[in-house]
């Protein structure tokens, strides 16, 4: 519930402050005194889109902030889901700053604009004249519908079966595009499949080849190398080896009289137990390394081949070649399987629409059973707002295709004559009655949703006499069964029923024109009231009607 509004430098007001109570108030005013304009920036606490050029004139900042109390309306899990900190009273903020950025807070946690237009939702629905348009879009109705049925739980499950069924649909169509398009390339596929057959490339590969290949062109001297090495290590005459094993006996000997070549001996002795390690490495390297001219050639046109596939495939290593080969087994693979494949994505998709089917009926069961209650609910509230034959019916009939919303279209049919037959809404009642009607839809959704505040702007358009004092009944029964609800209105049969009063007027300032509002005492609704009946001139008899209004005697 709203409980207070303040507004600073909003387009005409400068400055502005009210207490809003619970139960249903007016809010009354002549023609642009500013009463659309406390609406926008109510609109822009509920998360709609701000305008810089609402900015006062001369002003740098523009703050709106709106108080609610919170504590009956089970909020607490969206401020922990958001981490916004969980209050009974909750504060609402909005700054515009002239340099076009627009700010939002919940109690005085930075929000986004989603996030405040989740919790407006949920706080305020703010119903001015275009909205009467919606009751003639069939998503609209279907909403009232759902709303009413209160079907939740099986809209979440035919939304989940509808998804699957989508997504088994995309995944046969998929798979029907591929093995369309794999089909027409199956030769160019079965002759790629030849050569990397062929080829039979192996994962590194081509480095040992190149190893190889510099290792076979050059084996004479690789060869005369190692035998000069091999010589040097541990030739006839002993070589370095030699040489170093006399040292290693020499220490030994030394190290009975002399301690110190102990530790040389050892140290020695290492390296001579490592010459000798590598000089057999490098003799049994020498007796391996052979002039193979016949290999050289079977290694290069091994290497060829490579190069030319590396080439055709216009990649760089055989790692990528057989990735490419991987990717046509696969292809051939659904080529030669690809009808058990369909098959079975078939039998997936036909098994998903009927989860589908079945959910949307149970879905549809919820509709029609609501759509009863809705039509009588709609006659009960209409019927004394001047419509004593109307009929109005709630037609649910099968789509032909399924939407995310389930198999079923939305019809609401009105008739406000006995010897009519009701039609579609759209286009057949007059702006009068489509005002009732979408004040009867809004107070049996309130009902349903529980909505905290409901504000209605000039709701009574096209309506006059009887009739707006029985709509004026309705909005004030809607507050006593615990909605706040706010009407804009020029009635003063809706004024006076009104448990506050709220005036809009505007003035001329030295700082320009300002708009200001206030509520009004008893004395000043009489005069109010009055003023809207009879005009600028008050007389006896309009404040004695208005008195008569108000239930004063």
């Amino acid at each position: 519930m709203l409980t207070s509004l303040s507004i600073k430098n909003y387009a005409l007001i400068e400055k502005l402050e009210i207490t809003f109570h619970p139960g249903f108030s007016v809010i009354t005013g002549e023609t642009g005194a500013g009463k659309s304009i406390i609406l926008g920036a109510i609109g822009l606490l509920a998360g709609n889109r701000a305008e810089i050029s609402a900015i006062r004139e001369g002003a740098t900042k523009c703050i709106i902030e709106g108080e609610f109390d919170i504590s009956s309306y089970g909020l607490e899990p969206f401020f922990q889901e958001n981490d916004f900190e969980f209050d009974d009273r909750c504060i609402i903020r909005r700054e515009l700053l002239a340099g076009g950025k627009s700010r939002a807070f919940i109690n005085d946690t930075p929000a986004t604009l989603q996030q405040l237009k989740e919790l407006g939702n949920r706080l305020i629905d703010i119903h001015s004249q275009h909205q009467n348009l919606l009751l003639n879009t069939e998503s609209f109705q279907l909403e009232v519908l759902d709303t009413l049925a209160k079907n939740e739980a099986e809209r979440k499950q035919y939304l989940a079966a509808y998804r699957s069924y989508r997504e088994a649909e995309q995944l046969l169509r998929e798979a029907q595009a591929n093995q369309e398009r794999y089909k027409a390339d199956e030769e160019f596929i079965r002759y790629q499949l030849q050569q990397f057959d062929n080829a039979q490339l192996e994962a590194g590969e081509l480095e040992k080849l190149e190893e190889e290949l510099q290792i076979l062109s050059h084996a004479e001297d690789i060869k005369t190398d190692l035998h000069t090495l091999s010589q040097t290590l541990s030739g006839e005459e002993g070589g370095q080896v030699g040489a170093l094993l006399t040292c290693t006996h020499i220490l030994r000997n030394l190290a009975k009289n002399y301690p110190k070549a102990a530790d040389w001996e050892e140290r020695m002795e290492s390296l001579y137990l490592e010459l000798k390690d590598i000089s057999e490495d490098i003799e049994k390297e020498e007796d391996d390394i052979c002039f193979e001219p016949d290999k050289i050639e079977k290694v290069e046109n091994r290497l060829d081949l490579i190069y030319s596939m590396l080439q055709k495939f216009h990649v760089k290593t055989v790692d990528e070649l057989l990735q490419i080969e991987s990717d046509y087994r696969q292809k051939m693979a659904l080529l030669d399987g690809g009808e058990d494949s369909l098959e079975m994505l078939s039998t997936q998709l036909n098994e998903a629409r009927e989860r589908m089917k079945k959910a949307a009926a149970a879905l549809t069961a919820t509709r029609k059973k609501a759509s009863l209650l809705v039509e009588k609910d709609i006659v009960e509230r209409l019927r004394p707002l001047g419509m004593p034959n109307i009929r109005f019916e709630v037609n649910v009939t099968p789509r032909t295709q399924p939407e995310t919303n389930g198999l079923d279209a939305v019809t609401f049919k009105f008739s406000a004559n006995k010897s009519s037959t009701p039609q579609d809404i759209v286009g057949i009642a007059s702006g009068g009655e489509i005002s009732r009607v979408m004040l009867a839809v809004k107070a049996i959704l309130a009902k349903a949703r529980k909505l905290p505040t409901i504000i209605f702007d000039e709701i009574d358009t096209g309506i006059s006499g009887n009739i707006a004092d029985k709509m004026g009944e309705i909005m004030q029964g809607m507050g006593n069964e615990g909605h706040q609800i706010i009407s804009i209105t020029h009635l003063p049969q809706i004024a006076a029923k009104g448990s506050s009063h709220y005036l809009v007027s505007k003035s001329e300032t030295d700082k320009g024109t300002a708009t200001s509002i206030r509520e009004l005492t008893l004395e000043e609704r009489i005069h109010e009231i009055a003023s809207m009946m009879s005009g600028a001139r008050l007389t006896d008899a309009a404040i004695n009607n208005a008195k008569v209004l108000l239930g004063i005697h």
